[in-house]
């Protein structure tokens, strides 16, 4: 019940224009007490909402909802029959997908959402989700060859989600290995790759996609890193629904070209991108630091760190890579 209230009272404010307490609950059924504890609730969920007496309620800007039908409308023909939800509160879209595998999910089956209240970074860390702001998205991807085959797919992802901001605003961005997109020198996006199956079996994958979009201020002082968002680099209004239709047909197009070739055609495409090629860094590997060059990365998607003259491949798991300037 008080999930179905909040998502009708973000329906009734997505406006952005002044609707009494009263009028709220007597649209909603609800005492203006109710609608006031409410409206705490979505202020948690990272909603900027102003109050004003004699006014009522509003949210600092017009929000612009997920739709399912305007999504659909930009796909590609070819992927217009892809399972695709779109979802108002949600854990995590990548735990939705990995909890319906295998008999409950099909090949390039979108999760999306307008809030995660579990959302989950690399490294177990807390991916910050203010509803309505960003774009949190998983694919379903079977990986027939098995879970080798799941190598480079974070390299793959990203520049999928370079090539939709490209194809969208002519922005380029930056990729930092193993699995995040900057503009300007500060985090714009990152991947999220998880994997079930065995070695030479046909396995699993789930390809989360976390891009911030129009970070509101109050979910920005729980970041800990440097970032900032798609609104603030390109010089139109971001139609939220587009863009998760044209993630969706370019993530499509990287992953078949994976899938018939690797990365080794894709490359290039990181290198021009890449946001640490030949310049010094620092690999963190727990509490162990090493110090090198990146030379960029090899056709099965590691980084090749150079050090004291020597180069070698560092496959991820729990690693961290860091400019030194």
């Amino acid at each position: 019940m008080a999930k179905s209230v909040k998502e009708q009272l973000i329906k009734r404010l997505a406006t952005g224009q002044f609707i009494s307490g009263q009028a709220i609950g007597d649209e909603l059924g609800i005492s203006r007490a109710a609608v006031s504890k409410h409206i705490s609730g979505l202020q948690k969920m990272g909603l900027d909402v102003f109050c004003v007496t004699g006014k009522g309620y509003r949210f600092a800007q017009p929000l612009q909802l997920l739709d399912k039908s305007l999504i659909g409308q930009h796909l590609n023909p070819d992927d217009c029959a892809i399972s695709l939800e779109v979802h108002s509160v949600i854990d995590s879209t990548n735990s939705y997908l990995i909890r319906r595998i295998p008999h409950q999910v099909k090949q390039g089956q979108v999760c999306v959402a307008e809030y995660q209240n579990s959302g989950r970074g690399r490294r177990g860390r807390q991916w910050i989700s203010p509803f309505g702001s960003h774009v949190y998205m998983s694919m379903y991807w079977c990986l027939t060859q098995g879970i080798s085959a799941a190598m480079g797919l974070s390299v793959v992802a990203a520049i999928a989600v370079s090539d939709a901001i490209k194809q969208l605003y002519n922005v380029e961005v930056e990729l930092k290995w193993p699995n995040d997109i900057y503009a300007n020198g500060k985090k714009l996006a990152g991947i999220l790759i998880e994997l079930e199956g065995q070695a030479l079996e046909s396995s699993h994958c789930v390809i989360g996609i976390g891009l911030n979009i129009n970070m509101p201020m109050k979910a920005a002082e729980d970041i800990d890193q440097p970032w900032t968002d798609l609104q603030s680099i390109v010089s139109v209004e971001i139609d939220r629904n587009q863009l998760v239709s044209t993630l969706i047909n370019c993530l499509i197009v990287r992953l078949n070209q994976h899938k018939e070739s690797g990365i080794v055609t894709m490359l290039e495409d990181w290198h021009k991108q890449d946001l640490y090629v030949n310049k010094p860094v620092r690999l963190i590997t727990g509490a162990k630091e090493t110090l090198g060059i990146c030379r960029g990365i090899n056709n099965q998607g590691a980084l090749l760190l150079e050090v004291d003259g020597q180069i070698k491949p560092i496959y991820g798991g729990e690693v961290s890579l860091r400019g030194l300037l």
